[in-house]
């Protein structure tokens, strides 16, 4: 089994073991994030409903021009800023933090001081 193949099976179990107590409702839905290679991609998630309130990327048509030769971390700050302006602008204002088996560092961080910043409370 190569090493990316054990990092990722890593992971996945932090997610699932913090997943067992981070629960999204219709008060305080959870703001997910999927970190890649290239891109970075963020959530709001209703789990009483299963549903999917608002997202943003790295990939997203408004966000992609802005992204362009910046470094990750940059870009995850547009990301967690344009997350929270949409959750905002559907009525969001306070979530929990879901950093999908992540350390809450780098891009990860950054995409939740940006959304912060942007008027989520988590």
């Amino acid at each position: 089994m190569s090493n990316a193949a054990k990092y990722h099976q890593a992971r996945q179990r932090r997610h699932r073991r913090v997943r067992k107590s981070v629960v999204g409702t219709s008060d305080r839905p959870r703001l997910n994030v999927f970190r890649s290679l290239r891109h970075i991609y963020a959530q709001v998630i209703d789990d009483s409903v299963g549903c999917t309130l608002v997202s943003a990327s790295s990939l997203d048509k408004e966000v992609r021009g802005q992204c362009e030769g910046l470094e990750k971390s940059e870009a995850a700050k547009i990301v967690g800023r344009v997350v929270a302006e949409r959750a905002l602008a559907s009525g969001v204002t306070k979530v929990v933090f879901d950093r999908g088996g992540y350390q809450y560092h780098g891009r990860v961080k950054a995409l939740a001081e940006a959304a912060r910043k942007g008027g989520l409370e988590f």
